[in-house]
């Protein structure tokens, strides 16, 4: 049995009547509040506004008896302290439950120390009325990330349900992320699958590294096929099967096959042509519309650097 009250002073209140044993506080609310992400009630939680019986709980991993009561307090939504800006999108797909954008190379997706304005955010602040709110306090509605350097599509929730129910998909791999990215090298084999942990590098805090798991590297998969050989060169098509932090770029170096113009995880060699950063594309997102339920392929063409690059190897390797 549950009930919930609402005030405009103090946000949503649900009182919770536990029916039988759990293992876990924050699983239990999970199931019991679908529309609000798990990371968003661990917060919650962890910010004592979970109650067991009348006694704040600040432990997820709490086990409730049968006629536990518990009551969650989710407080008002926090002014966000970010700017909208007028900056152009080049947009995909939108409706009123999502927006796909095709990001350009040198675009932040979210604000962060030294990047406060001219991030995606800032910009889809301006484009979306209401999207404040979403997802939390500084980066509403983002579901996934691109590297500042990496282009292509990228999807932004708008409402609550519709991120929780993307986020659904990227953690049970139903939605389909596809990248092509220009390699050094030529792989000898046409395919092949990179399973290895990423965690923080040991020596620089900056930088992602292949980190066992037993010393906090998560776990990391990462698809690959040779669209193209050119010469000293290779386009790849890369699908995530996870989404780690700078994934493809780190597992692409371990492969043997650093991404060109990449400027963390690559050889330092010059192709001879100016790119802005690193040859990675997020090229195809299919995804389930978390509303309608239809399959939704969004294609994002790549841009005129890349275009570029193609162009010159293909000219310089032509002949052989």
């Amino acid at each position: 049995m549950s009930e919930r009250y609402e005030s405009q002073a103090i946000g949503e209140i649900y009182s919770l009547s536990v029916p039988q044993a759990a293992p876990r506080l924050d699983r239990w609310l999970s199931g019991q509040l679908p529309d609000i992400t798990r990371s968003r009630l661990q917060k919650l939680i962890e910010q004592g506004q979970v109650q067991l019986n009348g006694q704040a709980c600040t432990l997820k991993k709490q086990v409730l008896k049968p006629d536990d009561i518990v009551t969650v307090q989710i407080p008002p939504s926090q002014p966000l302290a970010v700017e909208a800006e007028a900056i152009p999108l080049n947009i995909l797909y939108e409706d009123e439950s999502l927006i796909i954008i095709n990001k350009p190379a040198g675009m932040v997706v979210h604000p962060a120390p030294g990047h406060s304005s001219g991030t995606l955010v800032n910009a889809l602040l301006h484009h979306c009325d209401d999207l404040a709110g979403i997802g939390g306090v500084e980066r509403p509605g983002i579901v996934h990330r691109l590297d500042k350097n990496t282009t292509g599509a990228i999807v932004v929730a708008k409402t609550d349900a519709a991120m929780l129910h993307l986020q659904q998909q990227i953690q049970a791999k139903t939605a389909r992320r596809e990248y092509l990215g220009m390699v050094f090298g030529s792989p000898s084999e046409e395919s092949g699958t990179i399973d290895a942990p990423i965690g923080r590098h040991p020596g620089n805090r900056k930088k992602m590294a292949v980190v066992a798991a037993e010393r906090g590297g998560r776990h990391a998969v990462t698809h690959w096929q040779v669209q193209e050989r050119l010469g000293n060169y290779a386009i790849l098509l890369f699908r995530l099967e996870t989404g780690r932090t700078h994934q493809i770029r780190v597992h692409s170096a371990l492969l043997g096959h650093p991404i060109v113009g990449d400027p963390d995880y690559g050889s330092g060699r010059h192709v001879g042509v100016n790119l802005t950063g690193q040859a990675l594309h997020a090229y195809r997102l299919c995804l389930t519309h978390p509303v309608t339920g239809e399959q939704i392929e969004a294609i994002a063409p790549p841009p005129p650097e890349w275009e570029t690059l193609v162009r010159v190897l293909r000219q310089r390797y032509a002949s052989l």
